[in-house]
Parts: structure tokens; C-alpha cells; sequence
């Protein structure tokens, strides 16, 4: 478990209780060693989080004091609850899971009015995949983590014509334009950047090399290339 989860889970832990929570609990909760739990108390007390007690007694909120609920308004919430059954509906399978367990962080810590709503909401992107639709869901995870690893791609490419190609690439982004996803790239074969539909990619390899941003065919210059060539077609 990321420490950042864990100390998500005691704060929630702590809300409401009139009683010492024993850290030998928490413990056993979060599947972590005593040692684990009391730094991770030690360092949201040095942040400011209002915790009292001590090793061998448990751990409480101070009294008066609470962690506020996190300030969604209604129409917020139930965007955000549009948001992840969307990415679950489209995204690759690793972001949707991610996706889905953030919602679950929020929801905890909801008061009951909000979380009610969260479960109400009338806005619906459903999960009906077809074996091709998971095979690009698969892709698109693959590709999500060559560009964070900054790894080299080699493309099998079939464009809308059916014409294939190969091309090794430096992948920057993936777009979603409302019905399909496309990988943005510098392609090393153009010397330029180019744009790939990840449902026509019919092979993807990682050449086992990784390249580094340079000014001119980084995210930022495709982002700024792509604006200007969009903004001529108004």
C-alpha cells in the first residue's frame, strides 16, 4: 500500500471516534508493522493533522477538532462521478481502476447527504466491451506506459485508407477527441509530429531505448503545434 493511502486510512480512521484508536489496530488494518504506524501518526502530527495520544495508548482526534468533509457541491460532486465512469468506460483498464478506487477515497469521507447523491447520479457511461474494444483498452495502457517511461516505440500502423506502415516514434500524449483516442508523437522517420489512432495499431515494441525532452519536439512544442494547426481550420 502507498503511504499515501495509508495515511489517507488512519485520518479516516480517526473521524468521529470519542475513543483511543490502539495503533496495534491500525496496524493490523493497513497490513503494516506498529513501527510503520506510529511514524506515519508521528509525521501527520508534524503536518498539522490534530491527533493525540501515544504509542501503547491509541490515538484519538483532539477533542473539539475534526477534519472538515471535503467541500464538493453537489453539481462538483456528480462531475466528478461522470468523470470516472467515463475514464471507466474509456480509458485503459489500469487508469479506470484508478480511477474508480480515487472515487471510492472520496465517497468515504462525504457527508451522507453528498454521498447519497454520489450514488444517485443520473449521468451514465457504460462498460460494454467487445473483444476488440479491450484489445484497444490493453493498447492503451501499454502506450500510457511508454510515455511516462519516456520509451521508444515501434509502430505497425494501418491508416484509414488501410495502407500499413512502421514507424519508430517518442510518444508524448494520448488525446481523447470524443470517439476515438489518439497517441501524439515525434516520429523519427518525419522528423515531425504525427498522430496515431491506437485502434490501428496493429503492433507495438518497445525498442529498449528511452529519450529525453528536447525543445522543439517536446509535449509542450506538440501541444502548441497542434493549436496552431487546429486554430487555422476555423
Amino acid at each position: 500500500m502507498r503511504r499515501a493511502d495509508r495515511l489517507f486510512l488512519i485520518i479516516n480512521a480517526l473521524r468521529g471516534r470519542r475513543t483511543a484508536l490502539p495503533a496495534r489496530q491500525l496496524a493490523s488494518t493497513l497490513e503494516v508493522s506498529l513501527r510503520t504506524v506510529y511514524r506515519d501518526v508521528a509525521d501527520l502530527q508534524l503536518s498539522g493533522v490534530p491527533i493525540e495520544g501515544e504509542a501503547g495508548v491509541g490515538y484519538v482526534l483532539r477533542k473539539g477538532s475534526d477534519i472538515p468533509p471535503l467541500m464538493f457541491s453537489a453539481d462538483e460532486l456528480e462531475a466528478l462521478v461522470a468523470g470516472t465512469r467515463f475514464v471507466r468506460a474509456f480509458a485503459g483498464e489500469r487508469l479506470a481502476r484508478e480511477a474508480q478506487a480515487a472515487l471510492i477515497k472520496i465517497e468515504a469521507v462525504l457527508p451522507p447527504d453528498l454521498r447519497e447523491r454520489s450514488a444517485q447520479s443520473k449521468i451514465f457511461a457504460p462498460i460494454w466491451r467487445d473483444p476488440f474494444q479491450n484489445q484497444v483498452a490493453v493498447m492503451l495502457d501499454r502506450l500510457h506506459a511508454a510515455i511516462v517511461g519516456h520509451c521508444v516505440l515501434c509502430l505497425d500502423y494501418r491508416d484509414a485508407e488501410g495502407r500499413t506502415s512502421t514507424r519508430e516514434v517518442e510518444p508524448l500524449c494520448l488525446s481523447f477527441w470524443g470517439g476515438a483516442w489518439t497517441l501524439g508523437t515525434w516520429c523519427r522517420h518525419r522528423q515531425a509530429f504525427r498522430n496515431f489512432r491506437p485502434d490501428r495499431i496493429e503492433g507495438c515494441r518497445d525498442e529498449g531505448q528511452t529519450f529525453t525532452d528536447q525543445p522543439g519536439r517536446d509535449l509542450k512544442a506538440y501541444l502548441d503545434t497542434m493549436r496552431g494547426h487546429y486554430a487555422g481550420l476555423e
